[in-house]
């Protein structure tokens, strides 16, 4: 169901409000809450910085970034997190290092209440662009 507050927002039964999809990944950041944009204004930065030749675009309802037409990574913003997808494999201290962060099949969560882990978004990035 779509909220009545945010007429682009789906709000779940769980009560989670995912932020409205833009046409760009310009007015999807511009849609968010200023802690969500914030953070992911970041991760954008680290996907630029680690891959200067990232493509961005709106993919499944979310920023994604590619590199030469592969999809490395996308992400979400929320009112109480954000999330990345997938998953990297195939690094076991990595995925270990990500342990707190796992929530459900190639999902990482990160809680907007608490510090966000830039280094270990990097080393994912690196991870899922290499």
């Amino acid at each position: 169901p779509r909220s009545t507050l945010f007429p682009y927002t789906t709000l779940f039964r769980s009560g989670v409000t995912r932020m409205p999809v833009g046409k760009s990944v310009d007015d999807y950041l511009a849609a968010l809450a200023p802690r969500t944009r914030d953070v992911l204004d970041e991760i954008r930065r680290i996907v630029v910085g680690e891959f200067p030749s990232a493509t961005e675009a709106i993919s499944y309802d979310m920023p994604t970034f590619s590199l030469a037409g592969r999809r490395i990574v996308h992400v979400a913003g929320w009112n109480r997190h954000v999330s990345l997808y997938p998953v990297p494999k195939g690094d076991s201290q990595l995925l270990a290092d990500l342990g707190p962060y796992l929530a459900g099949r190639g999902t990482l969560k990160f809680d907007l209440a608490k510090p966000i882990p830039y280094d270990l978004i990097r080393r994912v990035i690196g991870r899922l662009g290499g």
